[in-house]
């Protein structure tokens, strides 16, 4: 079985063990996403839109590193601290994956691995 596996970069993947995709077959699965940057420090801290936005791209740089494009996505799960904020990531979710439309979940969740952060973001997608 092949098996290709996408970095980040940061420090947490060594120390945790895992990796920011994996790519099996014909499958992409890209682990939780936060809105940092390469150093891993938070992007926008406390700004839902701009978070889910930055986290969207990294996902999708992710996938291409992986062989996949957007369109690939066909699931989207999105951890949010506050459910109101659903309008904000919602809208970045549509202006990145658009005619995809994955199917999609969004989860209230008590708190990110950072206070300042309000988004996480996993994805799969299938490449032909």
């Amino acid at each position: 079985m092949d098996r290709t596996e996408v970095s980040s970069g940061t420090e947490w993947e060594d120390e945790v063990g895992y990796s920011r995709a994996v790519r099996v077959g014909d499958r992409i699965e890209v682990a939780g996403t936060t809105a940092t940057d390469e150093h891993g420090d938070p992007v926008a801290p406390g700004q839902p839109y701009e978070q889910a936005s930055h986290a969207f791209d990294l996902v999708e740089d992710a996938i291409r590193e992986a062989g996949g494009e957007p369109e690939d996505v066909v699931r989207t799960r999105l951890f949010v601290t506050d459910a109101d904020d659903w309008e904000h990531v919602g809208r970045a979710h549509g202006e990145h994956f658009g005619d995809a439309k994955p199917a999609s979940t969004l989860i209230e969740v008590q708190a990110l691995i950072d206070p300042t952060l309000v988004v996480e973001v996993e994805a799969t997608a299938v490449v032909e």
